[in-house]
């Protein structure tokens, strides 16, 4: 089953807004899903960058989400855990929350990936992209992309 993953401010293979990248604001962009299967428990998400030069760099891991989540609104807070639950990773910048496009040449993509799954993830907030994965592995019900462009504005 496919989850439908989109954002009002950039279509699927479109570009990314500067204002969610290092050459603006730095905030992350709103995001709405549909779709998710009756027996979700917890939702999931990671945004990566599979085109940067040391390899894929992430951008923001974030977990336990409650099932009934249906959006992230802009600017959505970089606190480790939040009061429903929800807790936050730490990105290839070294920190938890959302850190925007800002790649060093050319266009990147930005995979910005969610996952239904049948139970809660049971990590400390500050895990990373490998571990999450790995908590994640047997209980993914459904997952859906979607893809960002950016190249720097200097």
């Amino acid at each position: 089953m496919e989850i439908k993953i989109t954002s009002s401010a950039f279509e699927d293979q479109g570009l990314i807004t500067p204002k969610y990248t290092c050459d603006g604001e730095d905030i992350s962009p709103p995001l709405q899903w549909e779709q998710l299967p009756q027996d979700t428990r917890s939702i999931a998400l990671i945004c990566d960058d599979p085109d940067a030069p040391i390899g894929t760099f992430v951008h923001w891991v974030l977990f336990n989400l409650p099932p009934e989540t249906t959006e992230l609104p802009e600017s959505f807070p970089d606190d480790e855990t939040l009061p429903d639950g929800t807790r936050q990773g730490v990105s290839d910048f070294g920190k938890t929350g959302y850190g925007g496009p800002c790649p060093p040449s050319g266009t990147h993509r930005y995979f910005f990936k969610i996952y239904a799954l049948n139970t809660k993830v049971d990590l400390v907030a500050v895990a990373d992209k490998p571990a999450l994965l790995k908590a994640m592995e047997g209980h993914i019900l459904a997952q859906g992309q979607l893809i960002g462009k950016y190249k720097r504005q200097r």
